[in-house]
């Protein structure tokens, strides 16, 4: 049985993981994810009951009931960086005993929900649009550092996306990883577009925004949206979705990203006042988690 020594595993003093702040009892097996703090409240507002609410720095949770379903909300703050934080502490809380530090005989899969916000790179994705990420591709080469990452991920669509790209090894390899069939489908249904999602390592540069520094491929995103694989073509830029999928597969949970445009790259437009309509969003993932 393997044991995880006080420095991998951090326990806190009162029995909660150390970024967190949430004991092994807090967290529901439904979660949902979001980014900002603030739209933790929004979430959980739709709960009929809450049992607790923990803050710590970025991450924010609230765990409740809705519609008779236990579910978790929680904010990551923004950036896979984070997700790894995330995803690691959330599998640890339930699939390793706290008292003895070894693993579960048994493996609890969670079900998990990232509602987010990106920018549409295709005419067809406006603002205002939500689109359900079938596939991930990451720039931020997290799931590089784990065993068992080509056991989970698309090689063949890697290939031909470092092709067309021309792409620059400085950069790291980019990983493509599907998210939960199941939880796409049941979800994002067809209330959604369903697309190919880059997961990027910034908001600037990696997603090809210029301001005094320039770009060191100023025709990225052109290639990026001229992109096809199989009839699939990339809908979306965000931040989180590829390290969220790629380690849910590593660790048996079922994981998927939905967001809502808030920016159209293509058509040059931006809605900044998007908090009230993501809301719209959040219902519908409440209702089919």
């Amino acid at each position: 049985m393997k044991y995880f020594a006080p420095s991998e595993l951090i326990i806190n003093e009162d029995g909660s993981v150390f970024h967190l702040h949430v004991r092994p009892e807090q967290i529901a097996h439904k979660v949902i994810l979001v980014g900002d703090p603030g739209r933790v409240d929004l979430v959980a507002s739709h709960f009929e009951t809450r049992e607790c609410e923990i803050q710590s720095r970025e991450f924010r949770t609230i765990t409740g009931t809705y519609q008779g379903k236990r579910v978790s909300v929680l904010s990551t703050g923004i950036g896979c960086d984070n997700i790894d934080i995330v995803m690691n502490e959330l599998d640890a809380l339930v699939n390793i005993d706290f008292s003895t530090r070894t693993e579960k005989e048994t493996l609890t899969s969670l079900e998990v929900v990232r509602i987010g916000t990106c920018g549409g790179l295709q005419p067809f994705t406006p603002v205002g649009t939500f689109i359900c990420s079938d596939k991930s591709i990451g720039f931020d080469g997290l799931l590089n550092y784990y065993g068992g990452r080509d056991d989970v991920c698309d090689l063949a669509f890697e290939e031909a996306f470092k092709r067309h790209m021309e792409w620059n090894p400085q950069k790291g390899a980019p990983y493509v990883i599907d998210n939960n069939p199941e939880l796409t489908t049941r979800i994002g249904g067809d209330v959604m577009v369903h697309g190919v999602t880059i997961a990027c390592g910034g908001f600037f540069g990696p997603q090809g925004r210029e301001l005094r520094v320039p770009l060191a491929d100023p025709r990225q995103n052109e290639k990026i949206m001229s992109f096809e694989y199989e009839g699939r073509r990339i809908t979306n830029f965000e931040m989180e979705g590829s390290a969220l999928a790629g380690l849910a597969a590593l660790q048996g949970h079922r994981a998927m990203t939905c967001c809502m445009v808030i920016a159209n790259r293509v058509a040059h437009e931006a809605n900044t006042a998007y908090k009230s309509s993501i809301d719209d969003l959040i219902r519908i993932v409440l209702d089919r988690i």
